[in-house]
């Protein structure tokens, strides 16, 4: 059976193509990745010249068997109790680096909330409504999209729950 694909515009993603077909008002950054930078998330922050706080990064976890994705400020961490419980279930690890890029159709620390192969579950933390817009992964390390939270939320379904931990 043929996959179906959406259209891309040259240089789009997933994600971008999923905003542009939604209508969202959204603004793509674009920097030089560093690979030997030791976090994305901080170095997207720093390379935009973005507060941390407004900077999310979407990790992928486990939750009873279910891969679930929260999506958090880049300046603190996934609070794994706290995704587990905001979603009904009862423990979360952080899912397994191949197994989220193959769900997810991203690389790791280019994993996108958006435009995902197979649509998970997610959890947007609460912070993310102290701001007007936040910056999220396009769908590749270099390329952020800035989005209003409840865009972002509406795109992908999300519940906004306090997953993050400073």
């Amino acid at each position: 059976m043929a996959k179906k694909s959406k259209k891309q515009q040259p240089g789009g993603t997933p994600a971008t193509v999923a905003l542009t077909e939604a209508g969202v008002a959204y603004t793509v950054h674009s920097y030089d990745h560093d690979p030997s930078h030791p976090s994305y998330g901080s170095e997207a922050a720093e390379a935009m010249g973005v507060s941390p706080e407004r900077v999310f990064k979407t990790l992928v976890a486990d939750v009873d068997g279910s891969l679930v994705v929260g999506v958090v400020p880049v300046a603190g961490s996934l609070d794994l109790k706290a995704l587990a419980t905001a979603v009904g279930g009862k423990r979360a690890a952080m899912a397994d680096p191949a197994a989220a890029e193959r769900t997810t159709g991203y690389v790791r620390g280019g994993i996108s909330p958006l435009g995902q192969r197979k649509r998970l579950r997610t959890v947007l933390d609460s912070s993310a409504r102290l701001h007007a817009t936040i910056c999220v992964s396009a769908g590749r390390r270099g390329l952020e999209v800035e989005v209003a939270p409840d865009d972002l939320a509406k795109l992908t379904e999300a519940v906004f729950a306090p997953v993050g931990r400073a």
